[in-house]
C-alpha cells in the first residue's frame, strides 16, 4: 500500500504540475500569424518599456495604436515579427492603463 500511495501522489501531483503549465503556457494557435514559427518564445519574456510606446494592433508603425504604454509599463513578451527592418514583440500588458490588452511593440523600447 505505501507503494501504492507514492505512486498515486506522484501523478496528483504530475497532474498538478502539468495542467499549471498548460495554463501559463499560450496555445500555439493562440499567437498572432505574424509571429515567426522560430521566434516564439517557450517561457514569456517579462519585460518593461524604456520609453513611452504604443502598443499596436499588427507589427509596424503604420499599424493602429491600441493605446500608449507609459515608460516603465510591465510586459510579457511571447513572440518576435520583423517589419520594415524593425524588430517587434506581441505580448501581454501587465501593468497601468492598458493592463489586460495584448499587442506588439517595437523591441528597442522593452528591456528585461
Amino acid at each position: 500500500m505505501h507503494a501504492f500511495g507514492r505512486l498515486a501522489a506522484a501523478t496528483v501531483s504530475a497532474a498538478v504540475l502539468f495542467g499549471g503549465l498548460v495554463a501559463i503556457a499560450p496555445a500555439a494557435s493562440a499567437l498572432p500569424a505574424a509571429c515567426a514559427k522560430d521566434d516564439t518564445f517557450p517561457i514569456p519574456l517579462k519585460e518593461t518599456t524604456t520609453a513611452s510606446v504604443n502598443l499596436r494592433k499588427n507589427p509596424g508603425t503604420g499599424s493602429a495604436s491600441l493605446g500608449l504604454l507609459a515608460k516603465g509599463t510591465k510586459f510579457s513578451g511571447r513572440c518576435l515579427a520583423a517589419k520594415g527592418g524593425t524588430n517587434w514583440t506581441y505580448g501581454k500588458v501587465l501593468s497601468g492603463a492598458n493592463k489586460g490588452r495584448w499587442g506588439w511593440v517595437m523591441w528597442e523600447y522593452l528591456r528585461d
